[in-house]
């Protein structure tokens, strides 16, 4: 929401289950983990943030990127969290540390779209530059 917060529903019943509160800015991106037990959020306020989904707990807050934090993404095997930013760059993190392991740059504009292969081993960055590469 533009409010800072990210809401997690019951999809059968219609009803929230939880707030996530924490950001100054709106929330532009979420993801769960595979095995459903946190959950991802990308900022305007330049920050992610990994929370319990259990609890609404906020578990970690990354930092670093200097424009919004407009996609993120866990690996399929949940050890690793993917960023991308207006800033231009994307950034590979470890889930349980935050612990900054990859940036990649070399599009010329927002990272609007990031992803990783099924098997984890690929990365796929769709840009404002009118580019996607992997």
């Amino acid at each position: 929401s533009r409010d800072g917060t990210a809401k997690v529903w019951d999809a059968e019943r219609g009803q929230k289950v939880l707030t996530l509160q924490g950001h100054t800015d709106a929330v532009l991106s979420v993801a769960f983990s595979p095995d459903g037990k946190r959950i991802l959020t990308g900022s305007a306020d330049k920050t992610a943030k990994v929370w319990d989904a259990q609890k609404g707990q906020e578990l970690l807050t990354l930092q670093g990127h200097t424009g919004w934090v407009s996609s993120v993404a866990f690996s399929p095997d949940g050890k690793r969290i993917l960023t991308g930013s207006s800033d231009g760059t994307a950034k590979v993190r470890d889930a349980q540390r935050g612990q900054k392991l990859l940036t990649l740059k070399g599009q010329t504009d927002a990272m609007l779209s990031v992803a990783f292969s099924p098997d984890g081993k690929r990365i796929f960055i769709g840009s404002d530059d009118k580019t996607a590469k992997v």
